[in-house]
């Protein structure tokens, strides 16, 4: 199951500490009606503390998906893993896995309505990076996964780098030397852009129903 494409990046919207606050929810969703793809978007959480961002997500999935009461993380990159969090009305139970979950990936589930996956994009995601995977994980013919398309991204800043750092060598020594800028590999064209310690012990989390 899939919701309409919501909020989404702009250049404007970075981060900062006291943004993890904001109401305004960076986020993408294959659209309504989409064959089911390994994605079904992106979030772009302010910060890696699930007490404070599950919260304003689940107040925008609630109303499309039915009442989120589970959620499951890789604890690599959450420093903070509590084992229930408060939000509107009800409690959402936090399970982690290691081996099973993808550590780019939140796992949501809706009891007797469905499951679903989002990649998390880090919080200090460059923009244009944000925008790219935003658009990317709510493609509903998408056949990449989380780290995939993390990975995809990596390349292409590392390719970006390179061709500064040569460029840079060709103006210092006057055009010579340098070899030319370096070869790219192809990527995608970016879009216009509208981590504690986990519990010793997994919290309760069945294996979630397909979708």
């Amino acid at each position: 199951m899939t919701a309409p494409i919501s909020h989404s990046p702009t250049l404007e919207d970075r981060f900062s500490p006291s943004s993890a606050t904001s109401s305004s929810l960076r986020l993408s969703l294959a659209p309504d009606g989409a064959a089911p793809a390994l994605l079904d978007g992106a979030w772009w959480p302010r910060s890696r503390d699930l007490g404070v961002e599950l919260p304003l997500l689940t107040a925008v999935l609630d109303p499309l998906w039915g009442r989120i009461t589970r959620v499951a993380v890789n604890p690599t990159h959450w420093p903070l893993l509590p084992h229930k969090v408060p939000v509107a009305g009800h409690v959402v139970k936090v399970g982690w896995f290691l081996a099973e979950q993808d550590p780019h990936e939140l796992l949501l589930l809706s009891y007797r309505t469905g499951r679903w996956n989002l990649l998390v994009i880090p919080p200090r995601t460059d923009p244009a990076s944000a925008a790219w995977l935003m658009a990317a994980a709510s493609d509903p013919l998408g056949t990449s996964t989380a780290s995939g398309l993390m990975e995809q991204t990596t390349r292409g800043r590392t390719a970006k780098e390179t061709d500064r750092s040569s460029e840079a060598v060709w103006d210092s020594e006057g055009g010579h030397g340098a070899g030319g800028s370096a070869a790219r590999p192809p990527a995608p064209a970016a879009v216009s852009e509208g981590g504690v310690a986990p519990s010793h012990e997994p919290g309760p989390f069945p294996r979630p129903m397909g979708r």
